[in-house]
């Protein structure tokens, strides 16, 4: 739902007397790609970290370190100083130390957005992805009431399947609503390294 504030649903609600021009997006998705994307990384090392250890890949005397090297690996991120294997960084993070397991939010990004593409679509939105909103579209409401009123009675997987038409998920969905960002980017780093 959240994906559906567009500026074309606050100029439906009279908050905006009337939408920007898409060449104005770039800050709203550079913001919005902080939140969501940059989550990602961390999202599934978390998990990774947690089942190394678990299955005795990582021993206790490289916890810290082995922390450190997948968040190298998918964050590009390096502590400030020395953390030697006598801390226990991963252990800042509550979901560590009390046994959550983290893969479910890193899903639920991915989920968000092929969720917001399948309903646009049935809104028959024909704008950029982060333009379409479902806002008052009976369609995309009846397809969102349909799998809300499964509630924890059905698989996950039958209301994707009730959401998307799939059985499967896709994470093409976030490419597809950053992809002016994207376009965007490549052309600000054209020529410059990028990775780490």
């Amino acid at each position: 739902i959240a994906l559906s504030v567009t500026p074309e649903y606050l100029v439906k609600l009279g908050l905006l007397d009337k939408a920007p021009p898409e060449s104005k997006d770039i800050g709203l998705l550079l913001a919005r790609a902080l939140d969501k994307v940059a989550f990602l990384p961390f999202g599934i090392l978390i998990d990774q970290w947690r089942w190394k250890v678990f299955s005795g890949e990582i021993t206790p005397d490289q916890y810290n370190r082995a922390w450190w090297e997948l968040r190298r690996k998918y964050q590009g991120i390096a502590p400030a100083g020395d953390r030697g294997d006598e801390f226990f960084d991963p252990g800042a993070k509550y979901h560590v130390p009390a046994n959550v397991p983290y893969t479910r939010y890193f899903l639920a990004h991915i989920l968000q957005f092929q969720f917001h593409r399948a309903l646009a679509q049935a809104a028959g939105c024909m704008d950029a992805l982060h333009r379409c909103s479902i806002y008052g579209n009976k369609e995309a409401g009846a397809r969102l009431i349909k799998v809300l009123e499964m509630g924890a009675s059905r698989p996950w997987q039958d209301a994707l399947v009730a959401m998307t038409g799939k059985p499967e998920m896709d994470a093409t969905a976030i490419r597809d609503y950053f992809a002016p960002l994207q376009k965007w980017l490549d052309e600000q780093n054209k020529g410059k390294p990028v990775g780490w």
